[in-house]
């Protein structure tokens, strides 16, 4: 299946002309010949862009999610490429009617007709694993419906073995490929792929969000309507807002663009910082902006979580960072493990001052943190830092939203707008107030743990004293066996000694 794979992809990518992207110098200048040999009979009076983008969607869900991340990035794209693959993000061919009304009725044992009041068969919005179709439930209760693609999970299925050969190739061939933990990285993507596969989980996701950022001016998360929800299908509240990729348009309704700019970088940092919990798929299509000025997230399928390890050494190291610290940067990745402990740490601070000072007191239109990103994992596979797997979706979310506040405001400082969030939860983690928190966090543990301290203790010193009669025990038989032994070879020696006396 999965060699039969790997020609399909080689096929679409010959048929759409796509041999064209590759470097024209090296082995790419000697297959060129060959390949326009073979290929003779493909048109290719389409633009560039638009082939490329045909060839994604052509491949499936997975490499439709990577021209939708690249969508993200203009600073590394031309404009014809970035444009076209903008279109990746919620115009994605649907699949038909029929099918999402038959889907539909084998999940709720009915027809669409008594549980929904109007359904309208056109989508809204097609995407590469669902697609969203508006309704009106009977009690007036307007709401998006999510149905899953037929067949989906096959795909998918298909393509991620596919990459695990890539990654188990990679880590054997390449001279650091373990470093570079290849295999933990696809699975980490393929986990958070199997959550997109089941909506029952999208929904949860949802609802969670939806907690964190109740009758928050930031975010607006819409409401799940649980009744309606099953693996296959998530019916939610319907919003209503403007795509945030159309910018003049959001000028006219009056929006303070550099405002939203900066309330899209508080609502990333809120989310890693204060909850742990983001959302991982910040891409265009998947934000709108409401009518009183708030962010609408849709999409939840992709979420990232970090543990309250991952989140301290995060904000240690983006304070470092915004300090100029770098030297701190450069211990924060001994003490955490992620360098080997015998890094010279010197060494290593001139390292990452050499990336990261020229980004420094600059605006946003100047920074390209792809580039920094890019050049930051050179110097990690020079001192071998080991890649978190846990991290690759924070590292993906970040850039979108990059990538978002680049269309948005080329002027935003990034540093600026972040750094009174990180220094807050700072303050919050390792100052009074931390102590504080952690201690309203654990006292209804106490509460119930006090009360059972007095038997906890006697158990746990007549354990211990019970653990030492039983060592002192098996230490007495070890020494009774080994005296047995020696009486036994002492008797043995002394009737030796007798025979050998009275033997004539």
């Amino acid at each position: 299946m999965r060699f039969f794979r790997l020609i399909k992809i080689h096929t679409i990518a010959f048929r759409f002309g796509l041999d064209e992207f590759f470097p024209d110098h090296g082995w790419a200048r000697i297959l060129r010949a060959p390949i326009k040999l073979v290929t003779f009979w493909r048109k290719l009076d389409r633009p560039r862009a638009e082939r490329l983008r045909l060839a994604l969607e052509a491949l499936g869900p997975i490499f439709i999610k990577f021209g939708q991340m690249l969508s993200t990035r203009r600073d590394l794209l031309p404009n014809d490429i970035a444009d076209e693959l903008a279109k990746l993000q919620d115009q994605v061919p649907p699949f038909s009617s029929s099918l999402v009304l038959t889907t539909l009725e084998r999940i709720y044992g009915k027809s669409v007709n008594e549980v929904f009041l109007r359904f309208e068969h056109e989508p809204i919005a097609s995407a590469s694993v669902a697609q969203v179709h508006f309704a009106v439930l009977h009690d007036n209760s307007e709401v998006a419906v999510k149905v899953l693609r037929p067949g989906i999970a096959k795909v998918i299925a298909n393509d991620i073995a596919l990459m695990e050969t890539g990654a188990w190739l990679v880590e054997a061939l390449l001279p650091d490929g373990k470093r570079l933990k290849p295999r933990e990285v696809v699975s980490e993507f393929a986990h958070h792929l199997d959550d997109e596969l089941d909506l029952l989980q999208e929904a949860s996701n949802c609802s969670q969000l939806r907690r964190n950022f109740l009758d928050s001016p930031l975010l607006l998360v819409p409401e799940v309507y649980w009744d309606y929800c099953d693996s296959g299908v998530m019916v939610m509240q319907r919003v209503k807002g403007t795509p945030i990729s159309h910018v003049s348009k959001l000028r006219e309704q009056g929006i303070d663009i550099p405002k939203l700019a900066r309330m899209g970088v508080e609502i990333f940092f809120t989310q890693v910082f204060r909850d742990g919990y983001f959302h991982a798929d910040m891409h265009p299509g998947n934000i709108f902006v409401g009518e009183d000025g708030r962010y609408i997230a849709v999409d939840f399928g992709i979420m990232g979580t970090l543990t309250d390890e991952d989140k301290n050494y995060l904000a240690q190291n983006f304070l470092a960072f915004f300090d100029r610290d770098y030297r701190r940067v450069a211990q924060a990745h001994v003490e955490a493990g992620w360098a080997p402990k015998d890094t010279r740490v010197d060494d290593f601070e001139n390292a990452i001052r050499a990336v990261c000072e020229p980004i420094f007191d600059r605006p946003l239109k100047e920074i390209s943190f792809g580039r920094v990103l890019f050049r930051l994992f050179q110097t990690s596979r020079e001192f071998h830092v080991e890649v978190q797997p846990q991290l690759v979706m924070l590292q993906k979310t970040l850039l979108n939203v990059e990538g978002l506040g680049r269309d948005l405001d080329p002027e935003l400082d990034l540093w600026t707008t972040a750094n009174p969030h990180l220094g807050s939860w700072m303050s919050e983690q390792i100052g009074w107030r931390g102590m504080l928190h952690r201690i309203q966090k654990e006292a209804p543990n106490w509460a119930v743990m006090l009360p059972q301290f007095p038997r906890l203790m006697y158990q746990n010193l007549n354990e211990n004293r019970t653990q030492e009669l039983e060592k002192r025990m098996a230490e007495l038989l070890i020494e009774e066996k080994r005296q047995t032994r020696l009486l036994f070879i002492l008797s043995i020696l002394i009737i030796s000694l007798i025979v050998w006396q009275v033997w004539p």
